[in-house]
């Protein structure tokens, strides 16, 4: 048999205990109405059994009236009431449903949540005429349900007005929840209750028992809470310092007041994470268009990760606003998720070629930082002139080689003793022997597949050949057959080795990048300035014909060369006045 009371005359049948409180003589009850056979609370009240006395009836009494005029969704109703041998009992809607304070845990969102529950409740209370002030908001005092339904529970400490309402001579609140004017027992006002809900929102966020939660107050009466929430949205962390703040002209004048300052922004701050933070972009054509990815991810969880991307100002672009830049475009510009790839395009046709830039791109997210930089650099294609240098080492390389080739082959002929006889003779036997080393030389590079080499061949030969044939047409040869034929030799000797040095110098520059014609020409006159010179080191330089070939040559070389860089340079100036109008770096 159990010892519970029998209410069944009052209408009423125990089903169990929910709580009691055996010092202060109340113990509460889940019942049924034996009328409607709903389940309802009964809270017995036993002045009888305690030190409490009958006078005490009247605050209960008092407390009676308040429920009975309080009508809100959060606050379970007031049902009934009636009077027993050693005391009196007050009858309540019954909510299944449980207390925070139990082990129970909620997340950031489902704390927001019941926050501004709490507050809704407390601006109804707070409108009431007068207005009620609950003094005791705790975990324990605070029931939720599964479906997140909150509710405010035991008004026994609740003033009304200027007027006290329950046990307040005993108890007036609950230590570690109760700010510094009702613990002084001073004048409460509409802000006192802000306190216990604050603190109670602070139990729930660091998972600190109410019986602890004085463990972080310190002795000016200050929470110090923040270390255990590194976390926590900052907007969250100077709302809940404005709840409990010990000082009352400083914390939120009223509920409505809290409700309305209450952060949009989740409690818990997502993380931006970036696949990279500084891209680079190359272009090989000019005027082309650049894109690349990056993918940002938030793992934090029960957190929604959001941002707009911006171009940082600079002073070389014009200007531009956060939707639009001139040459960056991002896509998405905005975005609201916790996983996302965004594509930064960027068109080089408005800006300078051969240029490096620089640029800052900006994320404003809700996270902390609230403003992510990233790193852009373009190169932009080179100008569509040559700009690379004019190959003189190789031309050099090949001019020596000529001049040595030339010049051991003259010396050879000319110590013959033929060559006294009939310089004349010599030299034009040595051009058209080296007309046709030349041809052979161009046989040899075709043969290898280099055939712009064989084509300077080609060409030498030719030349070679007009000339010596010239040379006999006007009747330079009268006699020497021998001495031509000694001349002849060495030139042909000299035509294939100078002829297959020519046909590689060629094909090097040709494999950088330069014009046939121009690289077949220049090709060959470093070949004659070199031949000639290294000629007219044994023939000496006083002789007509060296004289002759010299000039020959080595005029239009120079030319060749002056005209280019001149050409090179003027062309660039052209480009870079064209370019006026195209941002800079």
């Amino acid at each position: 048999m159990s010892n519970w009371p029998k209410f069944d005359c009052y209408g009423y049948l125990i089903e169990r205990e929910l709580g009691s409180n055996r010092t202060g003589g109340r113990v509460t009850y889940l019942a049924r109405d034996m009328n409607t056979q709903q389940q309802v609370v009964i809270k017995q009240f036993q002045f009888a059994k305690t030190s409490s006395t009958w006078s005490d009836y009247n605050a209960y009494h008092r407390e009676i009236e308040v429920l009975q005029g309080l009508k809100h969704r959060g606050i379970p109703c007031y049902l009934n009431a009636f009077q027993t041998e050693d005391g009196f009992c007050m009858v309540q809607e019954y909510k299944n449903a449980s207390t925070i304070a139990a082990s129970r845990s909620f997340n950031p969102n489902e704390i927001k949540q019941i926050a501004v529950s709490l507050l809704e409740i407390l601006v109804y209370l707070q409108h009431r005429i007068p207005p009620v002030i609950h003094r005791d908001i705790k975990p324990e005092n605070i029931l939720v349900d599964e479906q997140m339904n909150v509710y405010l529970v035991d008004f026994g400490f609740a003033r009304i007005g200027n007027g006290e309402v329950g046990v307040s001579s005993v108890v007036k609140g609950t230590l570690g929840f109760m700010p510094p004017e009702q613990l002084f027992n001073r004048q409460l006002t509409e802000a006192s209750d802000l306190y216990g809900l604050g603190m109670t929102l602070i139990c729930l966020l660091t998972r600190t028992k109410s019986v602890d939660i004085g463990n972080l107050v310190d002795i000016t009466y200050r929470i110090n809470f923040k270390h255990l929430l590194p976390k926590l949205n900052f907007h969250w962390v100077k709302w809940l310092e404005k709840m409990v703040e010990p000082k009352l002209q400083e914390r939120f004048p009223h509920a409505e007041a809290a409700l309305e300052a209450i952060p949009a922004s989740p409690m818990r701050l997502p993380k931006a994470n970036f696949s990279q933070t500084s891209l680079e972009f190359t272009a090989i054509q000019l005027g082309e268009k650049l894109t690349q990815a990056i993918a940002i991810h938030n793992r934090v969880p029960e957190t929604m990760l959001s941002g707009i991307w911006e171009v940082a100002p600079h002073p070389q672009d014009p200007p531009h606003t956060p939707d639009y830049h001139d040459w960056i475009s991002l896509e998405p510009a905005t975005f609201a998720a916790n996983q996302t790839e965004c594509h930064i395009t960027v068109n080089t046709s408005k800006l300078m070629a051969g240029q490096t830039y620089t640029r800052k791109i900006l994320l404003h997210s809700n996270t902390l930082p609230e403003t992510h930089t990233l790193t852009l650099q373009v190169q932009t294609a080179p100008m569509p002139i040559r700009t690379e240098k004019l190959p003189v080492g190789i031309l050099a390389l090949q001019g020596i080689f000529s001049l040595v080739v030339a010049g051991i082959v003259s010396w050879s002929v000319s110590t013959s003793a033929t060559f006294v006889e009939a310089p004349v003779a010599a030299s034009i036997g040595g051009i058209a022997g080296a007309a046709v080393g030349w041809e052979a030389a161009a046989w040899l590079m075709a043969t290898a597949g280099a055939i712009t080499g064989a084509k300077a061949g080609f060409f030498a030969g030719v030349v070679a050949g007009i000339v010596a044939s010239m040379m006999v047409l006007t009747g330079s040869v009268v006699t020497g057959g021998t001495t031509a034929l000694t001349g002849a030799l060495g030139g042909l000797i000299g035509g294939v080795i100078i002829g297959v040095a020519t046909g590689i110098a060629v094909e090097k520059l040709m494999a950088r990048g330069w014009d046939e014609g121009f690289t077949i020409w220049l090709s060959l006159l470093s070949a004659a300035v070199g031949s000639t010179l290294g000629i007219g080191l044994v023939a000496g330089f006083l002789n007509s014909l060296v004289i002759g070939a010299v000039v020959g040559t080595g005029l239009p070389w120079v030319a060749m060369m002056i005209h280019l860089n001149l050409r090179r340079t003027r062309l660039i100036a052209e480009y870079r006045r064209s370019e006026r109008y195209l941002i800079k770096p």
